[in-house]
């Protein structure tokens, strides 16, 4: 590690998703401490991959690190020096003001224009769409798919959203799950369940989604949150393996790695 756990510099992350949660691995396992700020009711994909699960359990793992869900500066600083990722629902950052944080990195993925605050912090950090360097941030990390997938970017600003799911054994819209309508999702298949084509996977006010081809459901929205209509709501996995759905991808250990990067040159140039 790069520094004692107990006096490391302090990362704050936006977003506990997936994506995010590929940067909060890799950050802790160099040494730095990790706290994560979330909604109150986040609309996580992929949830067994995300430390935005501790929001609706109080404590999740994700590999080898534990997440815990904390509601003042006190207990995450306690939870810090356990060694574990401190997961705040704290979406206007009022709880962690009193906290040291040397950078933030801004994971929501709202993929628009950000509302980051450039003189807010020292050092932020913007993953993919919506950011641009010198305006709500002062590096950005691509994370689009292909050659540029987790590089480091210190002006101007990554490339634009897609809209093209990736490509799984030929499958890529068809693995997206899309909400059909507004309402209340419910699920009626778990996490890590092989599916077969025309499975029933979830409920949004009694409108049915049902899988397109045998695969495993990968990840699905917490049951009992409100949804609107077209929204991603899951996703399902032609590969059929359930490992898949509690490991961080290799997107986000890639974009995690960007972030690193990141970090560290920052550090360098405060010395």
């Amino acid at each position: 590690m790069l520094f004692e756990r107990n006096i490391s510099p302090i990362i704050l992350i936006r977003g506990g998703g997936d994506l995010a949660s590929g940067a909060a691995l890799r950050l802790h396992r160099a040494g730095f401490r990790v706290i994560i700020t979330e909604l109150p009711g986040p609309l996580v994909v992929r949830r067994m991959a995300s430390f935005a699960q501790a929001v609706f359990d109080g404590a999740c793992i994700l590999e080898e690190v534990k997440g815990v869900l904390v509601s003042s500066p006190e207990e995450a600083r306690n939870a810090l020096d356990r060694g574990e990722v401190a997961v705040a629902i704290d979406p206007d950052l009022q709880m962690v003001k009193s906290l040291e944080v040397f950078a933030v990195v801004d994971g929501r993925m709202l993929k628009e224009k950000t509302d980051s605050d450039i003189a807010a912090f020292s050092h932020i950090i913007g993953l993919g769409p919506g950011f641009t360097v010198g305006q709500n941030c002062h590096a950005v990390i691509e994370t689009n798919r292909g050659p540029f997938l987790g590089r480091v970017y210190w002006k101007g600003n990554a490339e634009r959203d897609t809209g093209i799911p990736e490509s799984v054994r030929g499958f890529d819209v068809e693995r997206v799950l899309y909400s059909p309508d507004e309402g209340i999702l419910r699920e009626k298949a778990s996490i890590g369940e092989v599916l077969e084509a025309n499975d029933l996977i979830a409920e949004v006010d009694g409108a049915e989604v049902r899988a397109k081809f045998k695969g495993v459901l990968r990840g699905l929205i917490h049951d009992g949150l409100r949804v609107k209509k077209g929204m991603k709501i899951g996703d399902l996995d032609p590969r059929s393996d359930p490992r898949l759905c509690t490991l961080a991808s290799d997107k986000a250990l890639a974009i995690g790695g960007g972030v690193l990067e990141a970090v560290v040159i920052m550090l360098s140039e405060q010395k």
